[in-house]
């Protein structure tokens, strides 16, 4: 078995693509084991890729479960790549996207044929102005910032990844598994691509996009305050009606301040807000085994061609399919 060292001596004319991975201290371990084991997995069809833990200046990083990781190479020294995918960290990107790592990306996707982010690794391009008149998207808490800090940055926030041309882009941790996939059909076909999911127990194309994960996450992160105590009301009791008159008079403030409030700390109004928690709850009565009308009722909708609608608008599928999904994976 040949050592790390070894494998970078590899030419790139045997046919292999080497995938650099631009690693830091405290970068999210996720962002960058999931993608790798995609591409370490498709070698069981292919042998197709070449991993290289890269560090700007080639020595270990500690991850964000503490981990030390030793690298492979510094970015001057790294041999051309592929593909360098630079993940994100649980650390502000104000705080991690540092002159150093910057230019490590500079030099790296300079010498490579196409450039990946994980989750906030977005702002690595984005400093770069690699982003500047592309789509791109990151993890939901980050996507708001992104925005604002780089208005030449066509934000996409709800997308799980986007892919514009050579760069492409990904919304958090899990998200990176869903681009790696993309990337593996792109190079090899899409039956080694489902043959790879299918070995890491994992969907080769998740429906919809990451809104459907946030809600109930933004809420636990709330300071207290009259947006806290309208996020508890909800969560209370999501299939009440909730007229953003209604919650406005409950914490006695004005519609026009607490839509202002309620978007300042979520990213959504509140009206919008109690639409993504009844469709949560829709959504897990439909994954316990609950009919569609069952469902809608339950999280007060008005129908079951309401809810029908909405579920093919969020996520692309009808609730009976979605249904589906989850009886035919209990009966695995």
């Amino acid at each position: 078995m040949s050592t790390p060292r070894n494998r970078l001596r590899h030419s790139a004319s045997s046919g292999t693509r080497r995938i650099g991975f631009l690693l830091f201290d405290g970068v999210k371990a996720l962002d960058y084991v999931g993608p790798a084991e995609v591409f370490v997995e498709a070698n069981q069809f292919a042998d197709a890729y070449e991993i290289v833990l890269i560090s700007p200046t080639g020595a270990p990083v500690h991850s964000s479960v503490g981990q030390g990781v030793a690298v492979m190479t510094s970015a001057a020294d790294s041999p051309l790549l592929d593909t360098l995918v630079v993940p994100g960290s649980d650390v502000r990107p104000s705080v991690f996207v540092r002159p150093d790592l910057v230019e490590a990306a500079r030099l790296l996707a300079a010498r490579s044929r196409r450039v990946v982010s994980i989750c906030s690794g977005a702002f690595v391009l984005a400093e770069l102005g690699m982003l500047d008149g592309r789509s791109a998207t990151t993890h939901w808490k980050f996507t708001a910032e992104l925005a604002r800090r780089y208005p030449r940055v066509d934000v996409q926030a709800d997308r799980i990844f986007v892919r514009d041309n050579d760069i492409a882009t990904s919304a958090g941790v899990a998200a990176g598994i869903d681009l790696a996939l993309a990337l593996v059909a792109d190079d090899l076909g899409g039956d080694i691509a489902r043959q790879v999911a299918q070995g890491l127990l994992v969907y080769l194309q998740r429906s919809g996009g990451q809104t459907q994960f946030s809600t109930p996450l933004r809420a636990v992160a709330l300071p207290p305050g009259p947006v806290r105590v309208i996020t508890d009301l909800i969560a209370s009791d999501p299939a009440a009606r909730h007229s953003v008159g209604d919650l406005a008079r409950h914490v006695n403030v004005s519609v026009r301040h607490l839509t202002r409030l309620f978007t300042e700390e979520t990213g959504l109004g509140p009206a919008e807000y109690a639409a993504n928690v009844r469709f949560d709850l829709a959504r897990a009565e439909l994954e316990a085994g609950s009919s569609v009308s069952r469902a809608a009722s339950g999280a007060g909708f008005a129908s079951a061609e309401a809810l029908r609608r909405a579920f093919v608008a969020r996520l692309g599928v009808p609730p009976s399919d979605y249904r589906r999904r989850f009886e035919s994976e209990a009966s695995a």
